[in-house]
């Protein structure tokens, strides 16, 4: 269901596997692919912050209430995902949650949030507390709120 025309054109990851992890979500409404840990997945669409241009990812999330939580981990490397960069700058994000497609605007959890929420997360997804001892920056948790 759609409650909104998405943007266009989507140009989708160019890394091989996250390339195919949209091509079957996309192909399957969000039944397919799984994921380590069985942990839940969205598409991301983002504006370049440079380019402008609207680019697609595939990311786990957790549901936190009427909210969608991320976290821009990028394995635990020193710099942050180019996914998370372009939402700083542009908030206005385009989700996909199974079959669902919806405008959401995005924020960084504050720091009074986060704990709770990194633990969530966690919990979704253990490898996200690895990931932050093999990085020197603060991982963001992403609050993702429908418009």
């Amino acid at each position: 269901m759609t409650n909104a025309l998405a943007p266009a054109p989507i140009i989708d990851n160019s890394t091989p596997w996250v390339a195919q992890q949209i091509e079957q979500y996309v192909a399957t409404d969000g039944e397919k692919p799984t994921f380590r840990y069985n942990a839940p997945l969205l598409l991301l669409t983002t504006r370049g912050r440079k380019s402008g241009e609207w680019r697609r990812t595939c990311l786990i999330y957790g549901p936190d209430d009427d909210r969608l939580l991320i976290v821009a981990s990028l394995g635990g490397a020193p710099t942050h995902p180019v996914w998370y960069l372009n939402l700083r700058d542009n908030p206005r994000v385009w989700v996909q949650v199974g079959g669902e497609t919806f405008w959401a605007v995005a924020r960084d959890a504050t720091p009074e949030e986060k704990p709770v929420l990194w633990e969530k997360m966690v919990g979704i997804y253990p490898d996200y507390a690895d990931y932050q001892t093999k990085t020197d920056r603060e991982i963001p948790v992403v609050i993702l709120e429908r418009e």
